[in-house]
């Protein structure tokens, strides 16, 4: 018996009239359909008059129901994975389904669509033939100021989701370790109230400060300018901030000389010197 396939289908992130032909056909001619969430997904398929079987896959039920799902394709049935919006396995579940009908060899077809990161960035303004996408940073403090300071920085865009009731306090983070890069707040893409908030980080985080935030946000930050000509007694100064803010020097040496283009290990001897230490040897490594 020849086994099934996998469609990773995109649906609407607001909007419902953003889901492709293609995807409506596959929706309509699978035989079941993997939900994130069966209820949102019921509400998808009652506006085109679709009617399939569904199976949640949601948290805990995931890798469960991923060994089910699994059966029913090797047994040759064809199954859609959706999440309640956009791309499945975006900072969404899914990822352990595509990952185990890959392990069992059984075909994974992707079915594009929209995705939030992507309409964010496109109306951002900022460069975008080279970008990051961090998803949801880490909810506990301290983890959300390491994933900060690590892309601190980060010369490409970065792009950032973040629930609406964390949003100022991440620009406010975001503000005290990139300082006042531009950025733009995306809220409510595709529906009635959308709207994209722009300015420096901190200037937005005073707008949305100011007022409810409501619906999921996408943050998109301009990545660090390098600058054209190497000061050496800033890139100093970028280090020693780096260390103030609990990193190595090793580390914050690697970083902060390839963003002024700079030798690692002068940069570090340098660092050394100017804080009345033996450089030696430690420079290389």
């Amino acid at each position: 018996m020849s086994r099934g396939t996998l469609f990773i289908v995109s649906t609407p992130i607001g909007n419902l009239e953003d889901i492709t032909l293609r995807g409506l056909r596959i929706l309509r001619e699978v035989d079941l359909i993997a939900a994130e969430d069966t209820r949102q997904t019921h509400k998808l398929l009652t506006h085109y008059g679709i009617s399939k079987p569904l199976v949640s896959y949601w948290g805990e039920r995931e890798k469960s129901k991923a060994e089910e799902i699994i059966a029913r394709l090797a047994a040759g049935q064809t199954v859609a994975l959706v999440s309640d919006a956009g791309t499945p396995g975006i900072s969404d579940p899914g990822h352990v389904l595509i990952r185990r009908s890959l392990e069992e060899g059984i075909r994974v077809v992707p079915v594009p669509g929209p995705t939030a990161l992507i309409s964010a960035l496109t109306i951002s303004g900022f460069t975008m033939d080279r970008f990051v996408f961090a998803g949801f940073l880490p909810a506990k403090g301290g983890q959300r100021k390491r994933a900060l300071q690590d892309l601190g920085l980060e010369e490409k865009t970065m792009v950032f989701y973040e629930a609406p009731h964390r949003v100022e306090d991440t620009l406010k983070e975001m503000a005290g370790t990139f300082g006042q890069r531009r950025a733009v707040l995306v809220r409510e893409i595709t529906k009635i109230h959308e709207e994209a908030v722009r300015g420096n980080l901190e200037g937005i985080a005073r707008e949305v400060g100011s007022r409810a935030v409501i619906g999921e946000c996408v943050i998109v930050v301009e990545g660090k300018i390098r600058e054209t000509v190497v000061d050496r007694e800033d890139a100093l100064k970028e280090l020693r901030s780096l260390m103030k803010k609990g990193l190595g020097r090793k580390e914050a040496a690697r970083r902060v000389a390839g963003a002024y283009g700079m030798s690692r290990k002068e940069l570090y001897d340098r660092s050394l010197d100017s804080d009345g230490e033996p450089s030696g040897k430690a420079g290389s490594d």
